[in-house]
């Protein structure tokens, strides 16, 4: 059986060549055993006939197995030259005829140059989908961040709310004039509390 794959063939066809060719071989082989099985039961039914015979059924299946041995080489070797002359002749498309959904290479030719170039888009492509897919990735990180920080704006104005509200319920009119005095109050404290170090770290050196 021949090796040569015949891809096209089987493109065509829907089935390789060899394919076809094993299921003919095997389906004359089955034959070529029930036919020999059935001459083998004639010839056993005869013999019984036959008075003082003295073939054996042994006898008899020995020369039926001899025979059935000489015909399948006989359908071997005539079998070898119908596959190629099927293979070669009947099963085969000839290398200028293009099916029909192969047509485009009549004015698309293939060829080592284009493969390279498609290769290399490939590539570029795959290197940009990459990139791509960082910048989603870093973009959907800012996103989140943002949500967090307008989550702590808004507790900050609600922060600041809760102030205002307070102020005016202790009669306060102005939230940012307190706020400016408290800030100027912390300031104080914070420029009097410098002062105690310093004075604190100067009696220590005494």
């Amino acid at each position: 059986m021949s090796v040569d794959p015949m891809a096209y063939e089987a493109q065509f066809f829907g089935f390789t060549p060899q394919t076809c060719l094993l299921r003919i071989y095997v389906a004359f082989q089955d034959h070529l055993f029930e036919v020999m099985q059935a001459v083998e039961q004639v010839i056993l039914k005869k013999l019984e006939d036959i008075p003082n015979c003295e073939i054996t059924p042994v006898q008899t299946r020995k020369c039926t197995e001899k025979f059935l041995c000489f015909m399948k080489g006989r359908f071997d070797n005539l079998f070898g030259k119908m596959e190629q002359l099927i293979l070669q002749s009947i099963l085969c498309i000839p290398p200028n005829i293009l099916l029909p959904e192969d047509k485009c290479q009549e004015t698309n030719p293939f060829s080592e140059e284009k493969l390279q170039l498609l290769q290399q888009e490939i590539k570029e492509l795959q290197e940009k989908y990459k990139v791509e897919l960082c910048t989603e990735q870093a973009l959907l990180a800012e996103l989140e961040e943002q949500k967090t920080v307008k989550a702590k704006l808004r507790e900050t104005l609600t922060f600041f709310d809760e102030l205002e509200n307070i102020g005016r319920y202790q009669g306060t009119s102005n939230f940012r004039e307190s706020l400016a005095s408290l800030v100027q109050s912390c300031r104080k404290l914070q420029s009097i509390r410098d002062n105690v170090e310093k004075e604190s770290r100067r009696l220590e050196t005494q």
